[in-house]
């Protein structure tokens, strides 16, 4: 963002009747609070609900066929769906003047032969991906609700949308197609994740996902090898990457996050694959280190005589608003309010698709992790009132004006 756009933005945080109304919106972050605890059975019925229903990566239609259900109870406007499986719904303003987003992506690491059992305990909720993302999303479907309740009726229109195709090789698909696809200017967006409540996002960190495919050349599983296995070369792959330099500052993180080849013991691996991921805060790294592994991958294919190849799954780019941007000192302050610790984080989920497009926003959590039992993700009941309280004080605030005035870049 320009200093001339950040200058404005500052003078507008600065004027008086804009902050006043934001004062209204912190100050009313610890009553809401209340409210949204006396909705609990609401809440968890939801969580449950949405936690039990499976939604593998490309495999959301279950899941976005439930929460538009809710969205139809609710009676909100213009409930659909999309082509890349997005559920969407409006729920419209006094004025209609602005539209704000709130997103949760709606798929999870887990696929349907997972126990999708949700179980609910005293203080906490256990459930396969009920921290990433049942959470965020029973939220989605909880908030006209909420908002009813706290007799809060906004301005602005408010886009309520479940993403679909976000993770791993989906790639926030579904995030990059609405955006491309909507007709008319988002003001604003907020992004939902179940954990970690005080999470607060608002620039992108630049991001590469790749995989190393190895391929043994000239044989099958029945034939004699004509060249290395595919262990050997990627052992030696990895050897290569853990060399590139990476800098402590700006922060930057070569992740080698799985390696998979063979099924014997006396036959040489035909194939095998790597995976990894590259971070750093310092733009332009990521596309350096990229060349870098991609020489590697050329260099020792043609030494080891086996087919080597590098697939980018995803990519991000650098960016995003400041932390002194009206957005993110609001969120600051109303985190305050609630007793609440902000934790600031890069983010490398939808919100990058907003920065992408220059639309301010920022990434919430609505809870606190509990420790994985016997892999099953858990999450704290008493901090999610906190949580949605947080948010609802958000749209408060940016629906009086936070982003006004702004100029985009």
């Amino acid at each position: 963002m320009s200093g001339k756009a950040t200058g404005k933005c500052r003078e507008a945080f600065m004027d008086e009747a804009w902050s006043a109304a934001v004062e209204a919106a912190v100050a009313g972050a610890t009553s809401h609070r209340e409210t949204v605890a006396s909705l609990k059975e609401v809440l968890l019925a939801n969580l449950v609900m949405v936690g039990e229903i499976p939604a593998e990566t490309f495999k959301e239609e279950k899941r976005v066929r439930f929460i538009l259900d809710r969205f139809r109870e609710a009676g909100l406007d213009k409930i659909s769906t999309d082509e890349a499986s997005n559920a969407l719904a409006v729920l419209p303003g006094q004025e209609g003047k602005r539209s704000l987003l709130v997103c949760a992506h709606l798929d999870t690491s887990f696929d349907e032969v997972a126990d999708h059992t949700v179980a609910v305990e005293t203080d906490l909720i256990r459930g396969a991906g009920i921290a990433d993302n049942s959470l965020g999303v029973a939220v989605l479907c909880s908030l006209p609700s909420i908002l009813q309740a706290l007799e809060i009726r906004l301005k602005s229109d408010l886009i309520l949308m479940g993403a679909a195709q976000g993770l791993g090789r989906g790639n926030l698909h579904g995030m990059d197609f609405f955006l491309d696809h909507h007709r008319g200017r988002i003001d604003a967006g907020i992004c939902v994740e179940g954990v970690d409540l005080g999470r607060l996002s608002y620039q992108s960190i630049g991001m590469l996902r790749g995989e190393i495919v190895c391929r043994r050349k000239g044989s099958d599983l029945g034939a004699a090898p004509m060249s290395a296995g595919a262990i050997e070369p990627l052992a030696e792959v990895v050897r290569l990457i853990e060399e590139i330099p990476v800098p402590l500052r700006p922060p930057t993180t070569i992740t080698l996050g799985a390696m998979t080849a063979g099924n014997t013991f006396h036959l040489a691996a035909p194939v095998g694959s790597l995976r990894f991921e590259v971070r750093s805060a310092k733009v332009g790294l990521v596309a350096t280190i990229q060349e870098q592994i991609e020489e590697i991958v050329t260099r020792v294919g043609l030494e080891a005589g086996v087919d080597l190849s590098l697939e980018v799954i995803a990519r991000r780019r650098n960016g995003g608003i400041d932390f002194g941007h009206p957005l993110t000192a609001t969120t600051r302050r109303v985190m305050q309010a609630l007793a609440v610790t902000p934790k600031v984080k890069p983010s490398v989920g939808e919100l990058s698709s907003l920065i992408a497009r220059d639309i301010p926003g920022v990434t919430l959590g609505i809870t606190e992790r509990a420790p994985d039992h016997e892999g099953r993700e858990g999450v704290r009941i008493e901090p999610i009132f906190s949580g949605i309280a947080q948010l609802v004080a958000m749209l408060q605030a940016v629906d009086a004006g936070v982003c006004d005035g702004e100029e985009q870049s």
